[in-house]
C-alpha cells in the first residue's frame, strides 16, 4: 500500500537500552562502530522508558542541555506537496460548534451517539527535521500529536426526525505533549530515521532534558472498555478521554496499574467474555507481551511473556472464540542496527514470518506457530474457528513502506527513487501487484491438527489496493461474511509516502465474483467511491438497533472535498453500498486525514 496507509499503524518508540550487539560489530570496521561505543556504553544508565533524576539537577541540567539543544541544532519544518494540502495540521476550535448543514437525511432508527476519530496533528506548524554537527533526523509523517475529531448526534426531542449535531476537536493531551505546549517550541528531536549518530544522539539527549526518549503519540485510535474511552498510539500507555468535551483526563490507570509497556493500538475483545486481550511490544527484551484484562477494567487475569527472539512491529492481533491469534512477522526494531549505519526500523527481507495461535489463557509454550510467506500485516480484518482450522483474514503486503526511504529534509526525490526500486516490474513477474507494496486482502487457514497452511494471497482481485478494515463488531472473532475498506487512490504517489483514499469497498466472503485461470476465486466486491478529489479517512460500522443481518447498518466516515476545501462526514446504507449517501454532514472545520475512527453509541 501508499506510505501512509501502511504507515498507519503508528510506529513503536520503544524503551532504550543498550542492544545486544550482533558478534560481527564487534569487529567491524565502520566507524560508527567504534565512535558510537562509548555512547552506547552510557545509555546503560538509561535502561527504562524513564528516568528519575532529582528535581535540582535535573533543572539545572535541562537549561544547559536545553542551550546546548538550541545552540547546536536547527528545526526544519517538512514541506508539503500541493496535493498533501489535508494532511497540515489544525487548530483547536475550541467550543463544540452547531453543524446545521445536512444534505439527505440521518435515519430515524440511526442510533444516538459520537463519530470520533483519531490522527496526526502536529504541533508548531507541521513535522520537524532537525540538523546539526551528528547529521539530520527527521520525524516520520505519522508522528504528528493526536487530534480527536468529534461529531456528536442527538435526537431533537421538540421535532420529530431533527437531529442536534455538535463538532469539536480537540489535541490529546499527553504529558509529552503538555511538555511542549509550556514551551512553546519544539523540543523533542526526531528518533526514528535518519544519520545513525543524530538519532542515537537524539534518544541521549531526548532522554536527558525530559525523561523519555520520544513523545507520546496517542493518534492513532479510540476504544472503549468498561464504560471508559480511550485514546492511543502504540508508543505508550492509553489516555482516558471524555467523550463529551474531548478532555484527557489522565493515562489508562485500569487493571490496577499491572501493565507497564506500551499498549496496542488494536485491544481486541474476547467474544463471549468480554475481556480485553492487549499486547505490548519492546525494544528489549521481554520483545512481546500479551495480557487478558477483566470485562470490568479492574483486574488484569492473565499476562504472559511470548518469549520472542526479536523486536516484531505487531501492530494488531486477533481472535477467535478460543485462542489468540499473533502476527510475527519480519519487520522489525532493532538499536544495534543504527549503530552500523542502518534503519532502526526495517523490514527484513529474508526474516520469517509464522503466525501463532494462542490459547486464551496460554504462555509461550502453549503457541502453535504457522510458518508463512514473508510478507507485511498491518491490519487483522478478522479471525475465527472452522472445524480444526483457525482462519485468519488480513491486509497483506509484499513487503513494507515503513520506516520507507532514508529520511532527511530533502527527502521528496528520495521516496521517488525508493518507490520506483520497491515497485519495479521483473521480467519473470509482470504484474505490478505482485510487486507492489500496497496491501490487498488476503486469508490463512491454519490446521490445528495437521499444521497444515492453506494461503490465498489475493481475494479480491487487482483492481484495486485497500486498508484500513472493519466490520460489524458484534461478529470479531466469529465467522463473518462481510468487510468494509479504505481504497487506495493508486493514481497518486505523493512524494513522502502520504496516501489518500478515494473510496470504500464492500467485500462478500461467501459470493464469488468470477473464476480465473489460477487456483483460488476471487470474491464480490462492491465499490462507493467517492466524487473527485474527495477523500476518507476514519470509516466505521454503525449496527442498527435490533438488526438481524449482518450488514444491517451503515458505514460513517470523515470526508474532504480537496475541490472546495470543505469536510464532511457521509452516511452510506451497508445494505445500498453503491448507492449515494444517505446523508451528507458539512462540518464548520477542515478535518486532516488521520487514522482510526469508531461510533460510540450513547448509553441506554
Amino acid at each position: 500500500m501508499a506510505a501512509n496507509s501502511c504507515a498507519l499503524l503508528q510506529v513503536t518508540k520503544c524503551s532504550l537500552q543498550r542492544p545486544s550487539l550482533p558478534a560481527n560489530l564487534k569487529h567491524s570496521r565502520n566507524p560508527l562502530s567504534s565512535s558510537l561505543k562509548p555512547l552506547l556504553r552510557d545509555l546503560d544508565q538509561f535502561p527504562n522508558i524513564s528516568v528519575d533524576i532529582p528535581k535540582a539537577i535535573k533543572e539545572t541540567s535541562f537549561k544547559l542541555l536545553d542551550g546546548l539543544v538550541d545552540f547546536m541544532y536547527e528545526f526544519v519544518d517538512q514541506p508539503l506537496l500541493p496535493s498533501q494540502s489535508n494532511f497540515a495540521p489544525v487548530e483547536e476550535i475550541g467550543e463544540a460548534t452547531t453543524v446545521r448543514i445536512v444534505e439527505g437525511k440521518i435515519p430515524d432508527d440511526f442510533p444516538e451517539g459520537v463519530y470520533i476519530r483519531n490522527g496526526p496533528n502536529p504541533l508548531f506548524g507541521g513535522l520537524k527535521s532537525t540538523r546539526c554537527v551528528f547529521g539530520e533526523s527527521s520525524h516520520m509523517w505519522v508522528e504528528g500529536e493526536g487530534m480527536l475529531h468529534a461529531l456528536h448526534l442527538k435526537k431533537d426531542r421538540r421535532n420529530s426526525g431533527s437531529w442536534n449535531m455538535l463538532y469539536k476537536n480537540k489535541h490529546v493531551q499527553t504529558d509529552t505533549y503538555n511538555m511542549e505546549k509550556d514551551r512553546n517550541k519544539p523540543g523533542f528531536l526526531p528518533a526514528i530515521q535518519g544519520d545513525s549518530p543524530a538519532v542515537l544522539f537524539a534518544y541521549l539527549l531526548n532522554v536527558l532534558r525530559f525523561g523519555v526518549i520520544n513523545k507520546y503519540l496517542s493518534n492513532t485510535n479510540v476504544f472503549e472498555h468498561a464504560n471508559k474511552y480511550y485514546s492511543i498510539a502504540e508508543d505508550h500507555m492509553p489516555q482516558e478521554i471524555d467523550i463529551n468535551s474531548l478532555q484527557t483526563l489522565g493515562n489508562w490507570n485500569a487493571a490496577s496499574g499491572s501493565w507497564n509497556r506500551p499498549f496496542t493500538s488494536h485491544p481486541k475483545k474476547a467474544p463471549g467474555t468480554g475481556e480485553l486481550v492487549i499486547i505490548g511490544i519492546d525494544a528489549k527484551k521481554p520483545y512481546f507481551e500479551l495480557g487478558v484484562i477483566s470485562a470490568d477494567g479492574k483486574r488484569m487475569i492473565h499476562k504472559a511473556d511470548l518469549k520472542f527472539d526479536r523486536c516484531t512491529v505487531c501492530h494488531e492481533i486477533g481472535v477467535t472464540q478460543r485462542y489468540n491469534v499473533i502476527m510475527n512477522f519480519p519487520l522489525t526494531i532493532d538499536i544495534s542496527r543504527v549503530v552500523l549505519g542502518d534503519q532502526l526500523m526495517k523490514f527484513e527481507k529474508d526474516g520469517y514470518a509464522r503466525i501463532g495461535i494462542m490459547p486464551r489463557y496460554g504462555d509461550a509454550n502453549s503457541i502453535k506457530w504457522f510458518e508463512v510467506d514473508p510478507c507485511c500485516v498491518f491490519h487483522v480484518i478478522n479471525s475465527f474457528e472452522d472445524n480444526d482450522e483457525v482462519v485468519v483474514r488480513a491486509c497483506r503486503a509484499r513487503q513494507s513502506v515503513i520506516p520507507g526511504p532514508r529520511s532527511s529534509v530533502n527527502h521528496f526525490g528520495k521516496f521517488f527513487k525508493w518507490f520506483k526500486k520497491e515497485t519495479s516490474f521483473t521480467n519473470d513477474d509482470n504484474e505490478f501487484t505482485k510487486e507492489s507494496t500496497f496491501p490487498r486482502v488476503c486469508e490463512w487457514r491454519l490446521n490445528m491438527k495437521t499444521g497444515e497452511v492453506r494461503e490465498k494471497k489475493n481475494l479480491s482481485g487487482d483492481e484495486f489496493a485497500m486498508e484500513f478494515p472493519i466490520i460489524n463488531e458484534k461478529f470479531i472473532g466469529s465467522r463473518n461474511k462481510f468487510a468494509y475498506l479504505q481504497v487506495v487512490e493508486l493514481a497518486e504517489v505523493s512524494g513522502s509516502g502520504y496516501t489518500r483514499f478515494g473510496g470504500l469497498a464492500k467485500l462478500h466472503f461467501e459470493e464469488k465474483k468470477i473464476f480465473t485461470d489460477e487456483e483460488d476465486e476471487l470474491i464480490k466486491a462492491e465499490y462507493h467511491m467517492f466524487p473527485k478529489n474527495t477523500f476518507c479517512s476514519g470509516a466505521s460500522f454503525v449496527q442498527k438497533p435490533g438488526g438481524i443481518d449482518e450488514d444491517d447498518g451503515w458505514i460513517i466516515t470523515f470526508t474532504h472535498n480537496e475541490n472546495e476545501n470543505i469536510s464532511q462526514v457521509c452516511i452510506i446504507d451497508a445494505k445500498k453500498f453503491t448507492e449515494e449517501p444517505i446523508a451528507i454532514i458539512t462540518l464548520p472545520s477542515r478535518v486532516p486525514y488521520g487514522f482510526h475512527g469508531a461510533f460510540m453509541p450513547l448509553a441506554s
